[in-house]
């Protein structure tokens, strides 16, 4: 794909990624994604925001093909798919610095062997002037590395937001208009990658608020060019309440667990309760990040294996201590033949998750009458707790 005009001396560089099904050798990509660059051309200096994967890098250098001079090449982000490629542009464009963070320069001279004399750093707020157009830089330290920060085109009113906002999904679309589409892809990003800094983003969303933003241009996806929904959803996602919803990962191995979930579910429902159930033997670890965004309660439908949690069961756990949702109560329900330690197990999995833990319902081999009463008050239990703190 060549370059393409984002506004006046504005350009979108970078590569579409159709077939990427897998980022870090664990994030589910069903939509593939893109690695996005942005050229821009100043009256006095030419800019180069971030470069593409180290595997798209022809795509790019071809891009700049006709591109006879580049002065900054800005590094938003120190990850290897948004930097990996600026080795080859400053072996294009010797006399470009990198201009990027403090805490972003050591780690690109770690991670790409990029000379120190190379580097500018700029400080929190800091401007760059191409001539006609000025950048400003604004530090947004853990969206999602500790050393990131965007950039404000002043002149045009546009923030290059980098991974804040983006979203894994490749389409020939260079704006955001499939919304339903974009939303998806987007809450995905943020339950896999930005959720477990909620409380940081909702700083840097308070940041970003004095500045008249027309545009967002992320690093993945597409470029919102009507930004007011995509920013109201993150602060939906960081900042407000949980929802009337249970989030309910499972696996059985002969019946009994599921006969326990299903009965669970019926019984939520019954109360008003939304519930969304994902089967951990083929779910899509993504939809379930996605659902734990929302949720206020957490129960993990698990069988006792050697003693222990099943080991998708007790992945679940440890994914969503990693995600740090913002969930209030988790229960665990599950099934045994002859003994184990599968609660107190998956409660040592939980550190970071600041949630009350309801009454675990465990049984021996099928559920009995008293299982299936343990189940309803569970659910009572629960529906009361949501009522309680007005969750919709």
């Amino acid at each position: 794909m060549q370059a393409r005009k984002v506004a006046e001396g504005v350009y979108w560089l970078g590569a579409v990624d159709w077939d990427r099904r897998l980022f870090d050798s664990l994030i589910p990509l069903p939509d593939g994604t893109s690695y996005n660059a942005y050229l821009i051309a100043g009256r006095e200096k030419t800019a180069l925001l971030d470069t593409v994967d180290p595997a798209m890098a022809e795509t790019l250098m071809r891009q700049l093909d006709g591109i006879a001079k580049i002065d900054f090449v800005v590094s938003l982000h120190a990850e290897q798919d948004h930097s990996g490629t600026i080795p080859q542009v400053l072996e294009k464009y010797p006399q470009a610095k990198v201009v990027c963070s403090a805490k972003a320069k050591p780690m690109l001279m770690d991670f790409l062997r990029i000379p120190e004399a190379a580097f500018i750093t700029v400080a929190d707020g800091e401007t760059l002037s191409l001539g006609d157009k000025t950048l400003k830089f604004i530090y947004t330290p853990w969206v999602h590395w500790p050393e990131t920060m965007v950039a404000y085109l002043e002149e045009d009113r546009i923030l290059f937001s980098c991974d804040f906002f983006g979203s894994h999904i490749a389409s020939s679309d260079l704006f955001a208009t499939d919304q339903g589409r974009v939303y998806e892809a987007a809450k995905r990003y943020f339950a896999e990658i930005m959720m477990p800094f909620r409380s940081v983003i909702a700083n840097n969303l308070e940041k970003l608020k004095p500045y008249d933003i027309q545009m967002i241009a992320p690093s993945h996806g597409q470029i919102f060019d009507q930004p007011a929904w995509i920013m109201e959803a993150y602060q939906d996602w960081a900042t407000s309440p949980p929802h009337n919803l249970v989030v309910l990962p499972y696996v059985s191995m002969h019946g009994s667990t599921k006969i326990m979930v299903e009965h669970l579910v019926s019984a939520l429902v019954d109360r008003g309760i939304r519930v969304e159930l994902f089967n951990l033997a083929v779910t899509d670890t993504g939809k379930l990040a996605m659902a734990l965004v929302d949720a206020a309660t957490i129960v993990v439908g698990v069988p006792t294996v050697l003693a222990g949690p099943h080991p998708l069961a007790a992945y679940a756990t440890l994914l969503a201590n990693a995600l740090r949702p913002k969930a209030k109560f988790l229960s665990i329900i599950g099934s045994y033949g002859w003994g184990g330690r599968t609660v107190e197990i998956l409660a040592g999995m939980i550190p970071n998750l600041k949630v009350e833990v309801l009454n675990p319902v465990l049984c021996k081999g099928l559920p009995s009458e008293a299982d299936c009463k343990a189940l309803d008050d569970l659910a009572a239990a629960i529906a009361a707790k949501h009522k309680e703190h007005n969750y919709t």
